[in-house]
């Protein structure tokens, strides 16, 4: 399985801005992408890319204020997440797909077979 290592968390106010990264230890994922699960709910998918051709898919709450990206050379990719508000706080997950990557489950976790330790995201107001 590959090893994801995220960084970027922190603590800021609303309407701020916070810049997530999640380096990948190699090649192999066909998708890759941010989860999030605040306390008490379940993890959910926030914004998928795929690895091909750099596709990218967001949940409705975030569409709009939040950008996946990837930069290939550095096998890395961020989330730049900008507006943020409380409803944004949670623990964030950088998780990998090796296997298929199909559109209509881009942000369900069972497509998903490796995960990284998370990183945590307060927002404050």
């Amino acid at each position: 399985q590959v090893q994801l290592f995220e960084s970027g968390g922190g603590s800021v106010q609303v309407g701020e801005s916070l810049r997530l990264s999640c380096a990948a230890s190699d090649r192999s994922s066909n998708c890759l992408a941010w989860f999030r699960q605040g306390a008490g709910k379940e993890r959910d998918g926030v914004a998928a890319i795929y690895t091909g051709d750099s596709g990218t898919q967001y949940a409705d709450a975030v569409k709009g204020r939040f950008t996946i990206s990837r930069d290939k050379a550095a096998n890395t990719i961020f989330l730049q997440m900008n507006s943020l508000t409380p409803d944004d706080s949670g623990t964030y997950y950088c998780a990998a797909g090796s296997g298929s990557c199909w559109s209509w489950s881009l942000l369900h976790r069972d497509t998903y077979n490796s995960w990284g330790q998370g990183t945590r995201v307060t927002v404050s107001s």
